[in-house]
This record gives C-alpha cells, structure tokens and sequence, in this order.
C-alpha cells in the first residue's frame, strides 16, 4: 500500500480550508488518467448513427424517455463518483447506503399499520409496555457493545456489512412466510422480534459504516462532506425513492393479499450484501489502529510531549474537549429525533382520528422531517466548520428551545416546526461532530471515534424512542417530558464547552487535544531525550 505524503503535524486542529494531499493513508494511488473524458455518451445524436427512420409518436416518446433516462443516470453517476469518489472507494460505499436506506424505508412501509400502531397508547399500559420491551430495551443493551466490538474486529468488517443485509433478508422471508392475507396482519411472536432484528441491524449497519468511512476519503475532501455525501445520498436514492418504490408495489400487491413492500425489501437487502462486498479491500486494514476511549485521567490543560519520549505500544487515545462537547450536544438532539420518530404515530392513532386525519397528522411530521434533514446536509456540506464545538452547541439550544415551544403551545403546527428545527439541526451537528473527530484525533484513531460515536447517537436514538412510547398522548405532556431531559442534556454540552463537567470523566474537563493514555515508555529513548 502506498502512503500519501502529509504535511500536516501528528495530529491536532488543521485549518479546514487547508487543502492535503492525503487525508487517507490506506489508499493505493489514485491515478487520474482522464481515459473517460471527451467520451461521446449512448445520448448523443451523433453516437452510433445509423440509417434514418421513419420517426413516430411512439418512437419519439420512446427516444425522449431513453434521453431523459440516461441524462439521470448520467448526473447520478457524476455526482456518486465526484472527488475522485470511484477510485477511493467512496462510490463502493454510497450503494449499501443507499440500499441500507431503501430498506429501512421499506420495512416501514410494510409494517406501517402493524407495528407502529398496534400497540398505540389507547391500548393497555400493559401492551405499551410489552412493546416497548420487545422492540426497543433490549437494543439500548446492544448498541454501547457495537463499538468496542469494531475495535477488535481486525478483519471481516465487509461480511459484517453484508451479514447485516442478509440476516435482514432472512427476517422478511420469515415475515412473508407468516403474513395473514385476509387482514393483512402478523402473528405477534414473528412480528416484534423480526422489527427488533431489523432495527438493531440497521442501526448496526449504521456503526459499521461510520467506521469504514475514514478508509475511503478520497485526498481532495474531508469527512464531512463525505458523511453529508452519503446521507444526501440515502435520503434521495434510498428513502425517496425506494420508498416510493415500495410504496406502489406495496399498493398494486395488496389486491392479491401480498405483501409487496417485504418482497421489495428481500430484493434490496440481497443487492445490498452483493453491493458491500465489493467495497475495497483496503478497509480491512487495522494495522497501527489505536482505540478511542471516553473517558480521561491525564491533566486537564494540554503539556507537550518530551522530544525523544515515545511509547512502545499506543493503548488508549482519549477523546478532547471540542468532540466530548459534540457527543454530549449530538445525543441529546438524537433523544428528540429517536421521540419525534414514534410518538406522533401514538399521538395520531389515540385520538380516535379518522384515516385520514392519521394520514395528516404523520404526513404534516414526516415532510417536516425529511424537508429539514435533506436541508441540513445539503448546507452543512457548505458551511465552513471553523468552531465545529460551537455549531453543535447552539444546535442543541435551538432544538430545546422548540420542543419548548411545543409544549407550551401543544399544538400540531408548531409540533411540526420542531420536527423541521430538530432535523436541519441534527444534520448540523452531525457535521460538526464529523468535523472534530477529523481535527482532533490522530489518523490511526478516527475509525474507531466514528464507531463508538455512532453507537452513543444510535443510543441517544433509543432513549428518546422509548420516551416516545411511554408518554401520554397528550401533546403538551409529551414535549413537556422531552423538554426536561433536553435541557438536562443542554446543561452538560454548556458546562462541557466551558471545560467543565456534571458527570465526572465523561466531561470537558481535559484538553482540546489530548494525548494518547496507557502503553509502556521506550526507556532508552527517555534516557536519549
């Protein structure tokens, strides 16, 4: 492998404008011959002429939708490969994204009626709680594992990747076999734990992929824009329209008592377990790897090293003041995220609404989900992240302060300005967490800080769904309770921004950049210093 000269120092802050070289030494060289330039395209007039033809209305149509057709194609392609993206390996990653994506939003189509309403809060406490055991506790258990469990992966991060798509098809499969076409419903002893295994399983695809990340960033980009990349990415080729696509079949199947949207998900999660394995073999490479840890024991101001004081064996990289800021701020807007995704389907379904008030109500909530997550990556891969700690930090006020709003007013509009607020911000922050995980910490320990960060917002995610099940249904009441766990979150990021701590160790309490903990000094190289 051949590695990228740098001229950046060992690690620590880099202006962000400052243009590499490299910013991966894992990748082989990437050389651009421009054998694709000036290459006519299938589209053009002028491309494999032959003899002319009588042209007809349907030849025409015909011609037009062939055009049109490959000019997207072409824009996809342009833009998935952009960068220097095919050549990294960032292209290999986009597509089990994107499936990644079109599967989640396929499993909610098909489980739409089932799952999120069937235990909705105008049934028992006792249902509620029986679902909230089943589908959402046990992964709050699962997810602080998955990081510390990339760590010691050294080899097989493409099979997991695949294995979380192909045990995904194994669920649908199961759920097709037991699916009752008379009323269109699922035994509820296939059906809560095939949800959970497809949650967990997403959100562990979610972890995986964060830390591969690193190891596709082609030279010219940094982390951020290709983390915003590949959400934009998801959002539009796997959410829009893979759900869009499920949504029909669902819909043209359901006349024959089938359900479309799982054999829809069948076909996307076995593309997706081909698609992951032919990403790169360099992301396999764990060698000179050093594990990220939350906590800190060192001093709390930033002392050099002595020239000539090196460790043998690196063990720990401890995370520095600006991410820990960033993690405390990120979780607490993931809470919000993890309630706003079931509590309005509880809220709509308990007030004996009409289908089509439902409809409303969640229609209103998504489209303002989806409307403020697209923006928020589409601006942060444009911000300049200069004070990436602060972004995150203003962030996380202005999302306690709408759920604020919302439950003073407890009404649905502004409910849905929340939502529009808590998903621009969520992407934001996301960003600028990705920002100071580039920043601050060494090359050899980001891939580890992106698993294990993903794995504290994934859990964050659970908190706030499990709130959402749990709380009444009232508006007010709902965003009441949230709001107090946000402004207990708000806290924590402020005093942390302002180096300091309510938890001990798991604060601000230590410096920007911190240096490496454990391992055994080289004596010789002390005495020689």
């Amino acid at each position: 492998m051949a590695n990228y000269p740098s001229d950046d120092p060992p690690y620590g802050r880099r202006p962000r404008g400052e243009a590499t070289s490299s910013a991966n030494r894992w990748l082989p060289p990437l050389d651009d011959d421009g054998s694709q330039r000036g290459r006519t395209h299938p589209s053009d007039p002028q491309y494999g002429a032959g003899p002319r033809e009588r042209i007809t209305v349907t030849r025409a149509a015909a011609y037009r939708s062939r055009e049109m057709g490959s000019r997207m194609y072409g824009l996809f392609h342009r833009a998935a490969t952009a960068d220097g993206a095919d050549k990294s390996g960032l292209t290999a990653l986009t597509y089990p994204v994107m499936a990644n994506f079109a599967a989640d939003s396929a499993m909610a189509v098909a489980l739409a009626n089932t799952l999120f309403f069937a235990a909705a809060s105008g049934e028992s406490k006792s249902k509620v709680a029986l679902y909230l055991l089943i589908t959402i506790a046990p992964f709050a258990l699962i997810a602080p594992l998955i990081g510390p469990a990339l760590d010691r992966l050294q080899h097989g991060r493409r099979v997991a990747l695949a294995m979380s798509f192909g045990l995904r098809t194994v669920l649908a499969v199961v759920l097709i076999a037991n699916y009752d076409g008379a009323d269109g419903s699922f035994p509820s002893w296939v059906l809560y734990p095939c949800a959970l295994g497809a949650m967990v399983l997403s959100k562990s695809f979610i972890v995986l992929r964060s830390a591969m990340t690193p190891r596709v960033l082609p030279p010219s980009i940094d982390l951020v824009r290709v983390n915003s990349r590949l959400t934009v990415f998801g959002l539009l080729g796997g959410t829009i329209v893979g759900g869009a696509i499920a949504a029909g079949v669902e819909f043209s199947l359901n006349m024959l008592h089938l359900p479309g949207a799982l054999y829809v998900m069948v076909a996307v999660t076995v593309a997706g377990a081909v698609l992951a394995m032919r990403i790169p073999k360099w992301v396999e490479v764990t060698e000179g790897e050093v594990p990220t840890t939350l906590t800190y024991h060192g001093p709390t101001t930033q002392t050099p090293r002595p020239k000539g004081l090196k460790r043998r064996k690196a063990e720990r990289q401890p995370l520095g003041r600006n991410i820990i800021t960033s993690l405390w701020g990120n979780c607490t807007i993931k809470v919000m995220v993890g309630f706003l995704f079931l509590y309005p389907a509880f809220v709509a379904k308990s007030h004996d609404a009409s289908g089509w008030e439902q409809l409303r109500i969640l229609g209103l909530i998504g489209a303002a989900a989806a409307i403020g997550n697209f923006t928020g990556n589409f601006a942060s891969a444009r911000l300049k992240l200069g004070h990436p700690a602060q972004l995150v930090v203003r962030a996380t006020v202005a999302v306690t302060l709408a759920a604020l709003a919302t439950a003073v007013t407890g009404n649905l509009l502004m409910a849905a300005v929340a939502t529009l607020i808590t998903s621009g911000a969520s992407a934001v922050a996301k960003a600028s967490l990705d920002a100071s995980l580039q920043d601050d910490l060494p090359e050899e320990s980001r891939a580890s800080a992106f698993g294990r960060s993903e794995s504290l917002l994934q859990l964050g995610w659970v908190a706030g769904g499990a709130m959402g099940v749990l709380i009444y249904t009232d508006l007010w009441v709902g965003f009441t309770a949230i709001t107090a766990v946000l402004i207990l979150g708000l806290a924590q990021t402020l005093v942390s921004y302002n180096g300091d701590s309510l938890i001990p160790g798991f604060g601000g309490n230590r410096p920007v950049v911190a240096h490496t903990e454990g391992g055994t000094l080289d004596a010789s190289a002390a005495a020689r210093g």
